[in-house]
């Protein structure tokens, strides 16, 4: 480790973080409903003060040079500044102004790769305890401040920046924590093996190693940039390795606040704050190829677009990819209990940031004839009038559109909308049209109501594919069956993440669950009430499955921590083991092991 850093009198933190720890390991272990940390603002301690305190925490760094170390450890070696212009708020449609100390490529991973040797050695419990530390310390110390970032990069509602980025992505980080840890805690450190070899006895000690891949590059979106950021970060720190985080240029304060957190806490506990550093570009230069294609980038970690994605999964090797995309999600509506309902909980989740989450459903397919209910069979023009009757009650008040739309992430989203309006009028019909709302604490906010177009099966050019943002399809296909095939395929051509169906029938429900099954989406069945139906409860609910183009990996299984360390082996006869010069068992504890 470099010499700047004086390991400071050692602190228990895993036992400090033990309680915690604990019952995300119960919580994985059984599925179960569990978090730590309070779902709403209101509930967290000292709510009034803490909200206050973040938000003057988060406007300090407006026009400012944002400062990685904080005088923990030495500056970043400065060559030139971001220019300000690429953090527009989607709420003020202002620059942010925030410039960020810029490291050359080749240092960051000299660096990365020199702070990694002192890290793997510390062992399991020490790193694991000191990234529960980190996880306390954006709870305690910048859950509010990450919160109106993220509102103003992301566009996130102050709820959903609260409860989807903060809280969640938290949880999804011990997550992480909990998979690296079983992973790695099934490698036994050392073992005796004995074997008769004709009439000799061989007797072995063997050791057992845990070595790091190398350096990760993780690649954070646009519009969720910690969600699937900190869960990365922690499988690959914990198992040993460095991290470049590699914001989207449109949402770098987010993780800037989050990388200097994270080397805060390192440095503070004697290890070299290197370990993890920020990559940046711009939208005309981007860094992506180069960080991916370097020789030392050893783990990429990839969410966004599907062009990229799909380009570093071909061109990731010899690097270990793992990727989340876009997905074209799926609803077959083929019969209910109670149709209203249904169609009132699609209505929320069409709404719910503006769609533009990789869990929004987006293409509805009805059987041609109608839904089946208990009051008979509901016609599918009607079927896909009251579905936008339930969106326009839920958009008609600018207040109320406010807290469940917030506002579109990049103008892009705006020309799509305008587009496919226009085409969707000529080859079907316009449902219900997109327009600005006023949002009623920032009038300049960029906003839309949701699209939404009624076509069939002939129209697939229009929806197939992810289109982001506040954009659906209800689309009349000839019956059950022909609806349930041309979702599934969607999927396994597409992508999907998470699929929807509302179905009274039990036979055709076993159907789809089979046929959702070997398409990789995740499946959610008749449910209605006031749960999102695309919300991904951490520690119970897999995101992802890695089986069709919406991404090769899950969040979380052990697949996702058990390829970033290998291992390696030494063995020697035990006679020899145990002479006086022999090197002591115990030192083998320093790597990986505890």
């Amino acid at each position: 480790m470099n010499q700047r850093f004086t390991p400071p009198p050692p602190v228990d933190l895993m036992a400090r973080h033990a309680q915690r720890f604990a019952g995300a390991q119960r919580a994985c272990r059984e599925r179960s409903c569990w978090s730590p940390f309070p779902d709403m603002p209101a509930g967290y301690p000292d709510s009034a003060a803490a909200q206050a305190a973040g938000r003057a925490a988060f406007e300090s760094h407006l026009g400012r040079a944002f400062v990685l170390d904080d005088g923990v450890a030495r500056p970043a070696a400065t060559v030139g500044d971001v220019q300000p212009g690429e953090e527009i708020s989607p709420y003020t449609q202002q620059a942010l102004r925030v410039s960020y100390a810029h490291r050359e490529v080749d240092e960051l991973f000299d660096a990365a790769e020199r702070a990694m040797p002192a890290w793997s050695n510390a062992g399991i419990d020490a790193r694991i305890g000191t990234l529960m530390e980190v996880v306390d310390v954006l709870y305690r110390e910048h859950l509010f401040e990450l919160t109106h970032a993220v509102m103003h990069t992301a566009g996130q509602s102050f709820n959903m920046a609260y409860a989807g980025s903060g809280v969640n992505a938290l949880d999804r980080a011990i997550e992480a924590l909990v998979y690296a840890e079983q992973a790695m805690r099934s490698v036994t450190p050392q073992a005796q093996w004995r074997r008769r070899f004709g009439s000799a006895e061989i007797a072995l000690d063997k050791h057992y190693r845990l070595v790091p891949r190398g350096v990760a590059v993780c690649f954070t979106c646009a519009s969720f940039p910690t969600w699937n950021a900190w869960p990365s970060m922690m499988a690959s720190l914990a198992t040993g390795n460095a991290v470049i985080v590699k914001p989207h240029p449109a949402t770098v304060l987010p993780m800037a606040i989050s990388v200097r957190a994270f080397r805060r806490v390192l440095a503070e506990h004697g290890f070299d704050p290197d370990l993890v550093t920020l990559a940046l570009d711009t939208v005309a230069e981007p860094l992506g190829k180069v960080l991916v294609r370097h020789p030392k980038t050893a783990i990429v970690d990839f969410t966004g677009s599907v062009a990229f994605g799909q380009w570093v999964e071909q061109n990731a090797h010899p690097a270990l990819a793992f990727t989340e995309t876009a997905g074209c999600n799926t609803v077959v509506l083929e019969s209910a209990h109670d149709l209203d309902a249904a169609l009132r909980s699609l209505a929320t989740t069409l709404c719910m940031f503006s769609a533009q989450m990789c869990t929004s459903p987006q293409n509805i397919y009805v059987p041609r004839d109608g839904v089946r209910t208990p009051s008979g069979t509901v016609p599918f023009d009607d079927v896909a009038r009251r579905l936008a009757q339930a969106v326009a009650a839920l958009t008609g008040d600018d207040k109320k559109a406010a807290m469940i739309l917030a506002t579109i992430q990049s103008p892009q989203t705006l020309s799509l909308l305008g587009q496919l309006q226009a085409d969707g009028a000529r080859r079907g019909e316009v449902l219900l049209a997109p327009r600005a709302y006023r949002h009623p604490e920032h009038p300049a906010a960029r906003t839309s109501t949701p699209l939404m177009l009624k076509v069939d099966t002939s129209a697939r050019d229009l929806y197939a594919g992810e289109r982001f943002g506040p954009i659906s399809f209800v689309i009349a296909c000839a019956d059950s069956r022909d609806a349930l095939a041309q979702a599934a395929s969607d999927v396994s051509r597409h992508g999907g993440l998470t699929a929807f169906l509302y179905s009274t029938d039990e036979d055709f429900i076993v159907r789809a669950q089979d046929a959702y099954a070997r398409a990789g989406a995740q499946l959610t069945i008749n449910l209605t009430g006031p749960m999102p139906l695309n919300f991904a409860a951490a520690y119970s609910d897999y995101h992802v499955t890695g089986l069709n183009p919406a991404g090769n990996a899950s969040l979380t299984d052990l697949a996702f921590v058990a390829g970033r360390f290998r291992i390696t082996q030494s063995r020697r006869p035990v006679d020899d083991a145990a002479a006086p010069n022999a090197t002591p068992k115990k030192e083998e504890t320093r790597h990986g092991h505890q």
